[in-house]
């Protein structure tokens, strides 16, 4: 099998310098792009309320108990700044071309050990949840992190309420792979479609959620629309966005990145500052928006309410 490296570490991954001299330009951009997913997730019957400045707002959105404290990024920060490879590998890549993506209609397939494999409407499989807002710390693997006010709801009301059969170890997520909308696809970056997964303890652990929106608006196309995973102990990969499948299986799944290149990349994925990257170092990591840098913190910072789904366990093994 051909193992394909994730691309070294480049100028694009710090913060560009024509990122700043052209942020009039990229703010027209993401208007434009924001108002077109508008439109589009606007059907008859949808949760989606008025537009406001060209992006659209979401409802009786409540605030949760799990939310940090921490100071938030920008919505342009959050926005322009992103791992999307189906969209290009560059940060700004995503906004740029991700306006091409058209989140309605939008299916679900639920399928493996569940106890009525099923498509869903998305619409219609997330209707029952209340809209939590969750501020949480996102760690990405290349060292930099931002605080996102996450808009969503527990992945384990979902995993609940599709029934799984008590054989099901694993969950394991498929993103959308289409080459006409995703221009990232064209390029043998990875073995597409992306594929992500957890355990199940995991998955049904309270922090991680599935999230539909940020900044209390529709989530925008480059940050994973129109549903996305959020594991917030985890490094950014494991948060897989534009899902299209949803699989329950009793082995674990073989998922994106450790199949291109399982010696810089694992199955877990918990933020761990003691345990580097091949390529560079986790001991410290660049929040967006701030000069020096800062400690990693094991498990980003959540190791209060997720170490014990990891006791007894070797986490620079099981990395």
């Amino acid at each position: 099998m051909l193992i394909r490296r994730a691309p070294d570490i480049r100028y694009s991954e710090v913060t560009p310098k024509a990122l700043y001299m052209r942020r009039r330009e990229f703010m027209q951009a993401a208007a434009v792009a924001a108002a077109g997913a508008a439109a589009a997730l606007s059907p008859a019957g949808s949760r989606h309320v008025h537009a406001q400045n060209g992006r659209t707002k979401l409802p009786n959105v409540r605030k949760s108990q799990f939310s940090t404290t921490e100071k938030l990024n920008s919505y342009e920060d959050i926005t322009s700044y992103n791992n999307y490879y189906e969209f290009g590998t560059d940060k700004d890549d995503p906004e740029r071309n991700a306006h091409r993506l058209v989140t309605r209609p939008w299916t679900i397939r639920v399928e493996g050990l569940v106890k009525t494999p099923a498509t869903y409407d998305i619409d219609t499989l997330i209707k029952p949840y209340a809209f939590e807002e969750r501020i949480y710390r996102l760690r990405c693997v290349e060292a930099w992190s931002m605080v996102i006010p996450w808009i969503g709801f527990p992945l384990a009301d979902v995993i609940k309420r599709l029934e799984p059969l008590p054989s099901a170890r694993f969950i394991q997520f498929t993103t959308l792979a289409d080459a006409k909308q995703m221009l990232g696809i064209r390029v043998p970056v990875l073995d597409w479609p992306y594929v992500e997964g957890l355990r199940m303890d995991e998955a049904m652990h309270p922090l991680a959620i599935l999230a539909v929106g940020l900044y209390g608006e529709v989530l925008p196309n480059q940050n994973g629309a129109p549903i996305r995973l959020v594991v917030p102990w985890k490094y950014g990969f494991k948060s897989i966005k534009s899902i299209v499948r949803i699989r329950f299986t009793d082995t674990m799944p073989r998922t994106s990145w450790p199949v291109a290149n399982a010696r810089e990349y694992g199955f877990y994925s918990n933020v761990n500052p003691t345990v580097d990257h091949p390529r560079w170092s986790q001991a410290t990591e660049r929040r967006l928006g701030e000069f020096f840098r800062r400690k990693t913190v094991m498990f980003n910072g959540y190791g209060d309410q997720v170490a014990h789904l990891y006791s007894g366990m070797d986490l620079r093994r099981y990395y």
